[in-house]
């Protein structure tokens, strides 16, 4: 698959999601699509974005966006901080990197002084044709939330 690029559609992709589920792009044409990719469940800053963005959900689907977290954790891991956290979406499991290759959010990273290769904090928004809009990447958390909402309430489905 070669990699995206904004004002481009997006291909198809199906991932295992929690709520025992697999969640493809296809079924959720029609709406918004926020995909944001994050390092490790339970870890201090991925557990402050996705409170941000669970904080956030009901202006989300006001805006007619869905919001997905995505990390190459498993579904067990997923399912205990969702239910931990209360997140009122979906996490998918890109074990096989299957999507975090696609929107190239695997980098070399430091951690501790040691290279280490995994997921940079980065987040894409997608409109309900199907089509890249937005691409947020080496993602803060703070205030990156309001920002993606805004921007997501610019595009409005149809």
């Amino acid at each position: 698959m070669s990699k995206i690029s904004i004002g481009k559609k997006v291909p198809d992709f199906k991932l295992p999601a929690t709520g025992d589920q697999h969640i493809s792009l296809k079924q959720l044409k029609g709406n918004n699509i926020v995909l944001y990719f994050y390092p490790k469940d339970s870890t201090p800053g991925c557990t402050l974005e996705g409170q941000n963005f669970r904080d956030n959900h009901a202006k989300f689907k006001r805006a007619k966006t869905v919001v997905l977290g995505i990390s190459r954790d498993s579904i067990k891991s997923h399912e205990n901080f969702k239910a931990k956290q209360g997140f009122p979406f979906e996490l998918l499991s890109d074990a096989d990197e299957e999507l975090c290759t696609l929107f190239d959010v695997i980098k070399m990273k430091n951690m501790y002084g040691k290279q280490v290769r995994g997921i940079e904090r980065s987040t894409f928004l997608i409109d309900s044709k199907g089509v890249l809009r937005e691409a947020w990447r080496k993602v803060k958390v703070k205030d990156h939330v309001e920002e993606v909402l805004a921007a997501s309430k610019q595009y409005k489905p149809e």
